[in-house]
């Protein structure tokens, strides 16, 4: 720590510094004096692995160079904490975010990096008229609180995506690429994303994702039937169908399967004595590869004892009958399991002779409950892994039935909110569906275009019905409605979700539960995006004497009006990296108040009168970091010049005024 006191950085995560330092990083090499990356060396660095052609397969439009300097923009605004209008603020670690959520996601860029499980997201489709976007999108947050009458302004920054742009598809994509990018890095490196999408953007989704995620790392393109009737909205083709894109973080990430089907059930019809139901499987690996030159050491004989009706590896004697995995034709296959597994399952083997066939075959046991049990853990695996021997459903590309259709998510939305009108809720089972195959029990989803709040019922009720402790990060612009009782849509997203809460309380879903259950987190915290509580220097104002003057009064009392203590505590805990549900505890020290976090890594202390004594006394407690009001030490430079002193000889690393 230096000598002189650091000033808090209030702007969000800097996506090019930190870009260059892990160039640097990886290729000291191509530093320069001032820092900054010689490209030439890069380019030497990597040898043969550049190229340098001018034509190359890949995606272009006009405004795609822009999009990345708005991705490499920070942000200066802040999420603001709302209690009154959350459910167990203090405690829930799920979340509710109004805002326009390319700020939002440049604003979590610190503090949730590589943290999110799953994001699921359903962005506008561009139908043209069907969604709300800014004319300068490199504005945003002006952009954003002009919008919502934060800012004054008599621009309309907002408004459909019609195909009289001109620019059309050029529109979508410059609103679709910088949220994506910056969605990625939240991922952690198992994470996985699903977006919903119909045939109006779905081959420039797919490109822009290859481009953001990696085509190695598309996972797959899911056909989803959720309107049999069809859509008469097109002049030539009904359409029944749309999409939905699954893209993985990297290599690390894998699907997990479906639930079982009641279908799926029925296939367990028989009982073992202790009344525990189980199906039975062919224990010969049925289609490729699945000939004993493909696996030879999964070629081998089982004994079978009619008498003792036991089956082993080694034959005991004369009357023991050896069965072989044979194929169809006759030549020889090979078992699913190695001998080291069958050894340890020779109690679940069944064997049994086809007069027809004039041959023995093996079966094997799978239990009801073990398949159950196994999807819940998140190790379902109903094609059996050869060697791990997990079960699951994988999922198929197409999916269809009435629990997912646009009629049914209409209906479940009128079920809670009878008074509100929403256009096409996503059917909460097709959201648990993304759930079960892209999270487990426990992680932290995110859904950026939440609307209604479908996301967030589908997680609740997950949870109650898999004693699961699923997590949610829920964003949405306050896309006006029209609806006295519901003026904007972010209003329907919280009540809804109130709503939900309250059922799953009412119908005691935890009563069906074993003891040992874990109590569910039934509530959320909500935060609207604002501009960062503290005046910052504008470096565009007029130069004169007069204008600096202002500036300079302003700067006095730098603490915006009407911002309150909680407003400022969370903006430093975002800009410091932790989460917006990171457990506050609060200590009295020397009749102040000292905002203590992570175990005592990072002291805040927001007073308007700071004094030496408990400079010392924070010190005692020996944390890492320390965030101080700047205002607490005006006209006693002499406490903040001893400050910087205690601190650094206590060995803490940072601390900073704000």
């Amino acid at each position: 720590m230096s000598d002189v006191v650091e000033r808090f950085d209030l702007r969000s995560q800097d996506i090019a510094e930190e870009k260059r330092e892990e160039i640097l990083r990886l290729f000291p090499e191509t530093s320069t004096e001032g820092g900054k990356i010689e490209f030439e060396r890069l380019k030497q660095a990597l040898g043969e692995m550049v190229d340098v052609g001018k034509e190359r397969y890949g995606m272009n439009w006009p405004g795609k160079a822009d999009c990345f300097k708005t991705i490499q923009a920070p942000s200066m605004g802040t999420l603001r904490p709302f209690p009154q209008e959350s459910v167990n603020f203090d405690t829930t670690e799920n979340v509710i975010i109004e805002g326009d959520n390319l700020e939002v996601l440049k604003l979590l860029q610190k503090s949730y990096l590589g943290k999110i499980n799953m994001i699921y997201i359903d962005p506008p489709y561009n139908t043209g008229n069907d969604f709300i976007y800014p004319d300068d999108y490199t504005e945003s947050l002006q952009t954003y609180l002009e919008y919502t009458g934060q800012a004054d302004s008599q621009k309309k920054r907002f408004g459909t995506n019609t195909e009289a742009n001109g620019r059309f598809h050029t529109k979508w994509l410059n609103m679709m690429y910088p949220r994506l990018y910056l969605a990625r890095n939240l991922l952690r490196e198992d994470g996985v994303i699903f977006i919903s999408i119909d045939d109006h953007e779905a081959d420039n989704l797919r490109k822009q994702c290859n481009e953001i995620f990696g085509e190695d790392n598309f996972c797959g393109q899911i056909t989803v039937v959720n309107n049999l009737k069809g859509r008469n909205d097109r002049k030539n083709v009904a359409t029944c169908h749309e999409y939905l894109i699954i893209y993985a973080k990297s290599r690390d990430a894998e699907l997990r399967g479906l639930p079982l089907t009641d279908e799926q059930k029925a296939e367990y019809k028989y009982t073992d004595e202790r009344d525990e139901k189980y199906s039975l499987r062919d224990l010969r690996k049925r289609g490729r590869p699945d000939r004993r030159e493909d696996r030879p050491k999964m070629w081998f004989p089982i004994y079978y004892n009619q008498k003792t009706k036991k089956c082993m590896l080694d034959r005991i004697s004369a009357d023991d009958i050896e069965i072989t995995p044979r194929r169809g034709d006759g030549s020889d296959g090979r078992w699913r399991w190695g001998k080291e597994r069958v050894l340890a399952n020779l109690g679940i083997l069944e064997p049994r002779y086809s007069a027809k066939n004039r041959r023995w075959d093996i079966d094997h046991r799978v239990y009801l409950k073990d398949a159950i049990s196994a999807f819940l853990e998140g190790e379902d695996d109903m094609d059996e892994d050869e060697e791990t021997g997990e079960r699951s459903s994988k999922s198929k590309s197409f999916w269809m039935g009435g629990e997912i259709s646009t009629d049914v998510g209409r209906r479940a939305f009128k079920e809670l909110m009878p008074e509100a009108e929403y256009d096409y809720p996503k059917a909460v089972d097709f959201i648990k569906r993304c759930l079960y195959l892209g999270v487990g029990n426990d992680g932290i989803i995110l859904d950026f275009f939440a609307g209604s709040g479908t996301t967030a019922q589908a997680v609740l009720e997950l949870n109650a019905q898999t004693n699961g402790n699923r997590k949610f990060v829920l964003v949405q612009l306050p896309e006006p409605t029209n609806q006295s009782a519901f003026p904007t849509i972010t209003e329907i997203t919280k009540e809804r979700t109130r709503r939900v809460i309250q059922k799953i309380i009412s119908a005691d879903y935890n009563k069906l539960l074993l003891d040992n259950s874990r109590k569910q987190d039934r509530a959320f915290r909500v935060f609207k995006l604002g501009e960062s509580n503290f005046k910052t220097w504008d470096a565009q104002v007029d130069h004169s004497l007069e204008a600096l003057e202002i500036q300079l009064e302003l700067h006095i009392n730098h603490i915006r009006e009407g911002r309150s203590l909680n407003d400022i505590l969370y903006e430093i805990l975002l800009k410091s990296g932790f989460s917006l549900v990171t457990p506050l505890e609060t200590l009295m020290i020397v009749e102040k108040v000292v905002y203590r976090l992570a175990n005592g890594a990072l002291l805040i202390c927001l007073e308007r009168e700071l004094t030496l004594e408990l400079i010392n006394k924070m010190a005692d407690q020996k944390p890492e970091r320390v965030v101080c009001l700047d205002e607490g030490f005006i006209g006693n430079d002499q406490l903040k010049a001893n400050a910087v002193q205690i601190f650094k000889t206590r060995g803490i690393t940072s601390f900073k005024t704000v």
